[in-house]
């Protein structure tokens, strides 16, 4: 298991065209999902996602509406004092959660959310790979990306890779 960050970042940038043919061959075959998803369970059992954090530091969070009721209600404040103090407007034009290229998300304190009980459905559900709809197949497409700087993805993936014979 490899937990280094900064290696994660190396060899997931290095594996990025590799990782995209991997998603596509998942996509065009038949899979045992429970093998793969057990393969995630057992992955994601081994890692304390609050040690590294790194999905805080690096992803947007595009709040629902719901989102915004439950953290209002956590902080205390209006659901306008909340959109007007803690969320922007992203380069795609959609409202995400406010934050800056050095710290990540304004609700990320060192590795910690101070939001965590009420966090963004998105979040608590990270990185998607036991949590969510769809197969793991129909997901892949976003874990090209997350294998560059999550642990628990570049991991699964490499191991996806051996159980399915990828190469």
């Amino acid at each position: 298991m490899i937990t280094d960050l900064v290696q994660i970042r190396r060899l997931g940038e290095k594996k990025h065209a590799e990782n995209e043919r991997f998603r596509k061959h998942l996509k065009t075959r038949e899979w045992a999902e429970k093998q793969l998803r057990r393969a995630a369970r057992e992955i994601q059992e081994k890692f304390d996602c609050r040690q590294c954090a790194e999905c805080c530091r690096v992803t947007e969070v595009e709040p629902t509406r719901r989102d915004i009721e439950r953290l209002s209600k956590f902080l205390g404040i209006s659901t306008r004092e909340f959109i007007a103090k803690y969320t922007m407007i992203a380069e795609d034009k959609s409202r995400i959660l406010k934050r800056s290229e050095k710290k990540g998300c304004i609700f990320l304190s060192g590795n910690d959310c101070t939001v965590y009980e009420a966090r963004p459905l998105d979040c608590s559900g990270f990185p998607h790979l036991m949590k969510g709809a769809g197969s793991i197949p129909a997901k892949m497409w976003a874990f090209v990306e997350r294998a560059e700087f999550c642990p628990i993805v570049y991991n699964w993936m490499e191991e996806a890779k051996k159980l399915t014979k990828f190469r």
